[in-house]
């Protein structure tokens, strides 16, 4: 247990999260999944909880609390619905963050406020068809003209995006013909020239709301820009940093949900004349579950307790999120092969497991980036060590 990183009061947040994913989520999870339904009530009061602003300050209308929290409060909601997780996190870290890490302050009063509270919901458009790992690859184009901007271009992958508000993105700035660099923009989603593409049939996240935005001579006014012209990308990059931390968080408790399930049904289950976790073979794919679920979360808070300090903790992110999205993946199709047969069923909560954490190894930077992250950190540590 990860008992020891928290204070009493984040323990009565755990608890807190806990009752409320229990008594409001978990009967309705599989519903949701099954009918690709975006869980608006539980968003709603989640909202009225505080969940939706938790890292923020009070003064903006946010909970006034830590990273540490935040990502209690992801995992807790993970351990029974993947997607009114993912829903919360993208909010949080990617839809809010870049305004709290860049906005003027009026644009943080403008929008923090009804985000925090859930009255809004907030998104990131990052990712393009041919804009995924090599993010700086943006072909989104952000044009110059008198007062406003004419952007047009588009975004994938776009988490939130049909249920939001307000969607912070990226594009390429171009002022008198010349191209400036990668910026980035608060868009409101009642902006004619945004165009909303249709929900996306995924393998799972079922409930959450992903979709292609498309940016056609959408027009904008300067005070719209985040940040200075070519902050954008530098921006986006930090803002997923935090993200990582999340979706860390994330892993943890979709591995943990399914672990929890394969060893309550490896006690009930029972195959010749005693309960399956007796037999080495499944009882040592709950100890290593058990194992590769505690290591992660430890790289997890690690990273969320380091961040809450002010550390760079680019190297610890990729590393928690490397880590538990690929433990994520592992314990959830050990979990299938716990319930045998019907680990394959729906009406089995390993199989929807099983397809909310695929999805992990890919979003917010696949395994494979977070590999070079970690390797250009520790070499740059390295290079550092020796020029002392």
């Amino acid at each position: 247990m990860i008992d020891f990183f928290l204070s009493e009061e984040q323990k009565m947040i755990r608890d807190m999260v806990r009752d409320f994913t229990a008594n409001e989520i978990a009967p309705i999870a599989a519903e949701l999944d099954e009918k690709e339904e975006f869980p608006a009530e539980i968003i709603a009061k989640m909202g009225e909880l505080g969940l939706m602003g938790v890292p923020f300050p009070e003064e903006y209308g946010g909970a006034g609390m830590d990273y540490v929290s935040y990502a209690t409060a992801v995992y807790e909601i993970a351990r029974v619905c993947a997607s009114t997780a993912i829903t919360m996190a993208a909010h949080t870290s990617l839809g809010m963050t870049p305004i709290y890490l860049v906005g003027s302050e009026k644009q943080k009063r403008k929008y923090i406020p009804p985000l925090a509270s859930g009255e809004m919901i907030g998104a990131f458009g990052l990712t393009e068809a041919s804009a995924g790992s090599d993010a700086a690859a943006t072909k989104t184009t952000s044009v110059k003209k008198g007062d406003e901007w004419i952007i047009n271009g588009s975004k994938v992958f776009t988490t939130n995006a049909g249920v939001a508000g307000v969607i912070s993105i990226t594009a390429k700035v171009i002022e008198d013909d010349e191209e400036k660099g990668i910026g980035a923009f608060i868009i409101e989603t009642d902006n004619p020239g945004l165009r909303i593409g249709p929900k996306e049939k995924k393998m799972g996240w079922n409930a959450s709301d992903t979709r292609q935005i498309f940016f056609e001579d959408l027009r904008v006014s300067d005070e719209q820009r985040l940040g200075e012209s070519v902050d954008g990308f530098r921006t986006f990059l930090k803002a997923l940093v935090g993200g990582r931390i999340s979706v860390g968080a994330l892993s943890c408790g979709t591995a943990e949900g399914a672990y929890s399930a394969a060893l309550n049904y490896s006690h009930e289950r029972e195959a010749f004349g005693k309960p399956i976790h007796k037999f080495q073979s499944v009882g040592f794919k709950l100890a290593d579950m058990a194992t590769e679920i505690e290591a992660s979360k430890l790289l997890v808070y690690q990273a969320a307790k380091k961040y809450d300090e002010g550390h760079n903790v680019v190297k610890e992110a990729a590393m928690a999120k490397l880590f538990a999205s690929e433990t994520a993946m592992k314990t959830t199709t050990e979990a299938i092969q716990v319930f045998g047969g019907y680990g394959y069923i729906k009406e089995y909560p390993a199989e929807r497991f099983f397809r909310d954490a695929k999805v992990l190894t890919i979003g917010e930077g696949t395994s494979e980036i977070q590999k070079i992250i970690i390797l250009r950190e520790i070499l740059k540590s390295l290079d550092n060590a020796i020029s002392v």
